[in-house]
């Protein structure tokens, strides 16, 4: 693995960072908001989640465009999107502005879900793919934590009416890094082949470090058919299926967890259990880092013991993890205990699906239609985390408990559905998974 293969990996990774970022740091300004505009429980869920439907058309759209302009091109829109939603946020003077503000950053966000762990997988070989493809979920958990360590640090100048505003506005500052650094990297050699253009991708291989460039050129040009028109082939034919149905299901347990809603309203979870809003912002960075070091140790595993056990493992935690939360808010006891109930939670699913969702879904299709089958897992994804997001402050509104018992329930529920359905990709090139998957008739 060259340096030139690194920096592209973690530049189309960087995505990431800006979608963990852009997607937490509304946690600790939920209170500030409800204040400033007076917002209802359920006008709070639809602030917090007009974002996730922003995603949702986002990942719907960066499946066709990546096809056409390839990865790379479409990553550059994305980062334009997250600076101006970082700019609309913190300079929004009423509700709807901030609104359509958290729209377009949700758009940027949807795009690099999808796009970024496809660039990373059709530029990686097999035997890294999983860490490299990997990066991007670890970005992920880095944007989380800056964004929870940012917001304790604003918080702690006491900038009262302006907090909420400095919180959204830092993240012009990794958006416009990302954009420069979008321009120094290649188009996948992948795309490039479907698009007909060999030499280039030829010239690709070489220069990330691939010991056989010829040879894998071969076997990537046998496997998109030379069919430069690649883009047409439709999604919905009953030979996908499989990989359809794969995808959308881990998609969405990804979300039945709770995690994105939890993560959401971390501050208040904590503040209503009884802390202070500081000591809240802070054991949300404390769930951050437990959250990052949970993904790092995950990325050495899972090359190693393979994406269906991370899940198995994961979902055993979880369930355990949920059931001790949804115990103290039942009781209201053993209140001090939160914090570990929280960090086991986030550590359990960080390890698992956080770790294999966007490696596994980066996987399964073939590359005719990688990218359109990367946005659909994401558009699931995201639908389901918008409508959670959105039913989680009225749920817990009523009841503290609720909705970490149903969290807990369909955790195991996804234990007995991968143990019985989901196969094993790990130390397989994409090619050899089409096999595997009986993919390649077409």
């Amino acid at each position: 693995m060259n340096k030139f293969l690194l920096r592209s990996a973690l530049t189309g990774a960087l995505g990431g960072l800006l979608f963990g970022f852009d997607t937490a740091v509304i946690a600790g300004t939920t209170y500030a908001l409800k204040g400033h505009f007076a917002l209802t429980p359920f006008a709070l869920g639809f602030t917090v989640s007009i974002a996730l439907w922003g995603t949702v058309l986002g990942a719907m759209g960066a499946g066709p465009i990546g096809q056409r302009i390839g990865s790379r091109g479409t990553l550059r829109i994305m980062a334009v999107l997250y600076v101006l939603s970082a700019f609309g946020c913190a300079l929004a003077w009423n509700w709807h502005i901030f609104l359509i503000a958290r729209f377009i950053g949700g758009l940027g966000i949807g795009g690099s879900s999808v796009l970024g762990p496809v660039y990373i997988a059709e530029l990686a070989p097999p035997d890294y793919r999983g860490r490299l493809v990997g990066l991007f979920q670890i970005n992920i958990v880095v944007g989380i934590l800056l964004a929870y360590f940012s917001n304790f640090v604003i918080a702690s100048f006491h900038l009262g009416a302006m907090e909420w505003r400095w919180e959204f506005g830092v993240a012009a500052i990794p958006a416009v890094l990302f954009l420069l650094m979008l321009f120094g990297i290649p188009h996948s050699p992948r795309w490039l082949a479907a698009k007909g253009r060999v030499d280039e991708a030829r010239e690709t291989l070489r220069t990330i470090g691939v010991p056989n460039p010829e040879s894998e050129l071969d076997e990537i040009v046998t496997a998109i058919h030379l069919d430069t028109a690649s883009s047409e082939e439709p999604l919905f034919k009953r030979q996908y299926l499989l990989p359809i149905l794969l995808a959308a299901g881990l998609a969405a347990f990804n979300q039945l967890s709770g995690i994105n809603a939890v993560l959401y309203y971390l501050n208040d979870i904590f503040v209503s259990a009884g802390f202070s809003r500081m000591s809240g912002a802070l054991q949300a960075v404390i769930v951050g880092a437990v959250n990052l070091v949970a993904t790092i140790f995950a990325m050495t595993l899972i090359d190693k013991l393979g994406r269906k056990a991370l899940l198995l493992i994961g979902c055993v935690g979880m369930v355990i993890s949920l059931s001790g939360v949804a115990a103290i808010f039942m009781t209201g006891r053993w209140r001090g205990a939160l914090i570990y109930f929280v960090t086991g939670y986030t550590a359990s699913f960080a390890l698992s699906s956080g770790s294999v969702i966007w490696v596994y879904m980066s996987e399964i299709f073939p590359t005719r239609i990688r990218a359109k089958g990367q946005a659909l897992g994401s558009t699931v994804l995201w639908v389901m985390n918008g409508l959670i997001s959105l039913a989680f402050p009225p749920l817990a509104a009523k009841s503290a408990a609720l909705p970490f018992v149903f969290f807990a329930i369909v955790m195991a529920a996804q234990f007995f559905v991968t143990l019985a359905f989901y196969p094993e990709t790990r130390g397989l090139s994409l090619e050899e998974l089409q096999k595997k998957l009986r993919l390649n008739g077409a």
